[in-house]
């Protein structure tokens, strides 16, 4: 809850589905408003009637926005601003993860998950310090993931290196307005979590998959705590943290 005592009223990306679909539960759960966004409305809408439907007290606003469509990404947190009166929290959650190695003539691939992950979470990142700027404070959650701790290859080349521009978008930040409390920084290292996104994966890395209630449930105690970065969940994600840092390159390469 906010000084004054009404909910935080909380904007999240790519709401329509997988982390964000359960974060936005969550948080309604904790008390918190919503400003969903994300391309598919009619889900955006089931959402949305499930979580009044549990708490009928909180209020939930949903619109569609195409992250990749720069302006609308203005005007979407534009309005929402407007229709709530402040936003409190954005949450940069959506992404893409589609990839191939470099020099494979997937080029199209590596381009697309590079604009989606980096470039529209940059214009969300704009959009959302506009919206804090103006208001004097707000707090910045950005969603990383563990790939961004070290370059990694093949077809995860592309999306390990937007995950760590996006985390320093947001030390950027952290560092410039360090001192001012009303500004607060999150980033969100998630490892495997279960997700549209991972449906995939490979049966080794299914083994250490979280849940998507559980993963999320780590990811919000961080956000609501305002903690500058975590890996989630912390087991075993934290420790591995110190081995994909420092690991030498021949072993770290046996590992993954």
């Amino acid at each position: 809850m906010t000084s004054d005592s009404r909910p935080k009223r909380v904007l999240i990306t790519g709401a329509s589905s997988g982390l964000g679909a359960e974060m936005a539960r969550q948080l309604a759960a904790g008390g918190n408003d919503l400003a969903l966004c994300a391309r598919r409305t009619d889900r955006l809408e089931a959402l949305r009637e499930e979580i009044l439907a549990a708490h009928p007290e909180r209020r939930v606003e949903v619109r569609a926005l195409d992250v990749n469509d720069h302006d609308q990404v203005f005007a979407v947190f534009r309005a929402f601003a407007s229709d709530l009166g402040t936003i409190d929290r954005v949450v940069v959650n959506a992404g893409l993860g589609k990839g191939a190695p470099l020099g494979t003539g997937r080029f199209e691939a590596n381009r697309e998950t590079a604009m989606t992950n980096f470039v529209a979470a940059l214009a969300q990142s704009e959009a959302a310090m506009e919206i804090f700027r103006a208001q004097q404070g707000g707090h910045l959650v950005m969603v990383s993931s563990m790939s961004a701790l070290r370059g990694l290859p093949k077809e995860i080349t592309t999306y390990a290196a937007t995950k760590a521009g996006v985390a320093h978008l947001v030390e950027g930040l952290r560092t410039e307005f360090y001192g001012k409390p009303s500004y607060k920084f999150t980033v969100l290292y998630p490892g495997y979590i279960r997700s549209e996104m991972n449906d995939g994966v490979a049966a080794a890395e299914n083994k250490m998959m979280s849940s998507t209630e559980r993963g999320v449930r780590a990811m919000v105690t961080v956000i609501e705590k305002e903690k500058d970065a975590a890996c989630v969940p912390p087991l075993p994600w934290a420790p591995l943290s110190l081995v994909m840092k420092h690991a030498p390159l021949p072993v770290f390469k046996r590992l993954i």
